[in-house]
């Protein structure tokens, strides 16, 4: 059974703006897994859930027993945690969906500062980039 490790992190530019996530995680049989995802127009947090929400599903899939989450989004450590309610419909939404995956796994997830997330965040501004890219022109 996998134990796996996620690095999670999602941006927009402009809030709400295009935006993108970016999800590596590390533990999985075929080696470290890297995602940069558009999705579409979003607001920070939103992005950031939508992180977790990818990383959460990729564990299921994968059929892991465990996973940890490290994130720099406060708002989303602390709302999974209990610490912070969410008062925003749609978080709320996206909080109760991660929770409900979360409750098929170990599931943990911890704090850290941006810069030790990097490789998580350049994934998302990629992601952000060829949205922008993709954009039909008139």
């Amino acid at each position: 059974m996998l134990a796996l490790v996620a690095y999670v992190d999602g941006g927009s530019l402009g809030n709400p703006g295009p935006a993108g996530i970016g999800v590596i995680i590390d533990g999985a049989n075929s080696g470290t897994i890297r995602i940069a995802k558009p999705i579409g127009r979003q607001d920070n947090n939103v992005a950031e859930y939508l992180a977790l929400l990818e990383a959460l599903q990729c564990a299921v899939a994968l059929k892991a027993r465990k996973l940890h989450v490290y994130s720099d989004s406060e708002v989303v450590v602390r709302q999974m945690q209990g610490e912070y309610t969410c008062r925003s419909p749609r978080l709320y939404s996206l909080n109760w969906i991660c929770r409900k995956l979360a409750r098929s796994l170990h599931f943990s997830i911890s704090h850290i500062h941006r810069e030790h997330n990097a490789e998580a965040n350049r994934l998302a501004s990629s992601a952000v980039r060829k949205r922008l890219v993709l954009k039909p022109t008139r």
